[in-house]
């Protein structure tokens, strides 16, 4: 038997005792976790830094390195979240719909855990912990497989998790981690259709890609991030500097920041090289089409693969536009729908934007840097879906659960049919 499917069987036999706890009993148990942390964050800091010196010495990117890093900020924002779940309402157990028919059956759709969550994602730690913490509120048993570059963070994550558990009602098998790393693990996972309920892959685009064709267990897919920002004839220069510089250098290794800027002509005549100089000035490495570079000649020359690279550096592609259908054709064109914005005064060309582009979440006027379980007021979040079917945009609680239909009567039988034989 591999480690694998021992883990995935241990998971599973945790699902019964999950599915029936009360929301006491695990806020009790995310509690307990929070304060583990608490409690063990020089150890789990210890760990990371083993990390950060391999990913070093393995040449990671500074980008990369970002989502590697754990501090004791980061680590207070890990146990916030956490806390801000024993806030949130339980769906488990909620009546979605209900009626009566003329007979007297009643019949109710209620919300119910989704079973194993496996989760596939790469060099971010906290994940380890948000996962985690969604998946136990939903009574949702976790399978966690993170990058090799994350494996000591990781480790010590989860042995806190189980700690916290262990001081509580819920079983501590609840939460396996999957420590071997090499890639046949992963298809291992992708086979275990019956113990796996769900496959959530949390990465790039290759990575979720391998997960969404090769599985024979559902998959909620969480797509790269290749996020644009139109700029409109119509938009305020102040304004334009200030999303997309935020969009692109706040967090630039995470899957809502922008890559595309998609300028139109007539703005572009004035404004263009600006903002090409506010970028770079803040560090930014700017490619743009031979266009882009006619208004601001610093800027390096965009290839065809830059159209469709998620960079998660402190990289930007620019492309002058004539039209906002030509932006929304791009868009389409490249676009992986996840998080899209216009930037524009004119609310006619807004809503036309808002509502031709297909994506998880589109902007007016605002940063792409938004689309996040917290901003939107869900708590932690496990990813942003940009598939159509089960959930999309950011999955928080009810995302992570199905549902069931309950029927209660007082010896019902369908119409007409024997009752005895």
């Amino acid at each position: 038997m591999s480690d694998v499917r021992a883990k995935a069987e241990l998971a599973k036999k945790s699902t019964g005792e999950l599915a029936v706890l009360t929301t006491e009993q695990k806020n009790e148990a995310l509690f307990n976790i929070a304060r583990s942390i608490e409690q063990q964050t020089e150890r789990i800091l210890q760990e990371n830094e083993r990390d950060i010196e391999n990913g070093v010495d393995n040449g990671l990117s500074g980008a990369l390195l970002d989502r590697l890093r754990l501090t004791e900020t980061r680590l207070k924002d890990i146990v916030s979240g956490l806390e801000s779940l024993l806030e949130l309402p339980d769906p488990v157990g909620e009546v979605l719909e209900s009626w009566r028919r003329d007979d007297g059956l009643s019949i109710e759709k209620v919300r119910v855990p989704l079973g194993v969550i496996g989760m596939i994602y790469e060099a971010r730690p906290n994940v380890t912990v948000d996962a985690t913490g969604l998946g136990l509120k939903t009574g949702n048993a976790m399978l966690l497989r993170g990058s090799s570059s994350a494996l000591n963070s990781n480790r010590v994550l989860v042995d806190v998790i189980r700690q916290g558990l262990e001081q509580s009602d819920v079983p501590s098998d609840a939460v396996q981690l999957v420590e071997t790393t090499d890639r046949g693990t992963v298809q291992d996972m992708l086979k275990l259709n019956g113990l796996i309920d769900v496959i959530i892959p949390r990465g790039g685009a290759a990575l979720i890609q391998r997960v969404v064709s090769e599985s024979s267990v559902p998959v909620l897919e969480t797509g790269a991030g290749i996020c644009h920002i139109y700029i409109d004839r119509d938009a305020r220069s102040e304004m334009a500097h200030s999303i997309v510089i935020n969009a692109k250098t706040d967090r630039p290794g995470v899957c809502n920041a922008v890559e595309t800027v998609l300028v139109h002509e007539a703005w572009a005549e004035k404004e263009l090289q600006p903002l090409v100089e506010a970028l770079e000035q803040c560090g930014v490495e700017v490619r743009g089409c031979s266009r882009t570079q006619s208004f601001a000649p610093s800027v390096k020359q965009a290839n065809a693969d830059d159209w469709d690279t998620e960079y998660l550096d402190t990289i930007l592609s620019i492309k002058v536009v004539d039209s906002l259908n030509e932006a929304v054709a791009h868009i389409h064109r490249h676009g992986t729908r996840h998080s899209e914005c216009i930037v524009t005064d004119n609310e006619q060309t807004a809503n036309a934007f808002l509502q031709q582009v297909d994506a998880a979440c589109v902007y007016h006027n605002a940063s792409t840097r938004f689309t996040d379980g917290f901003q939107f007021g869900f708590g932690a979040e496990i990813g942003i879906s940009t598939q159509k079917l089960h959930a999309r945009g950011p999955i928080g609680l009810p995302q992570l659960t199905s549902y069931k239909y309950v029927l209660r009567g007082d010896g019902h039988i369908r119409g007409g049919g024997p009752t005895s034989c």
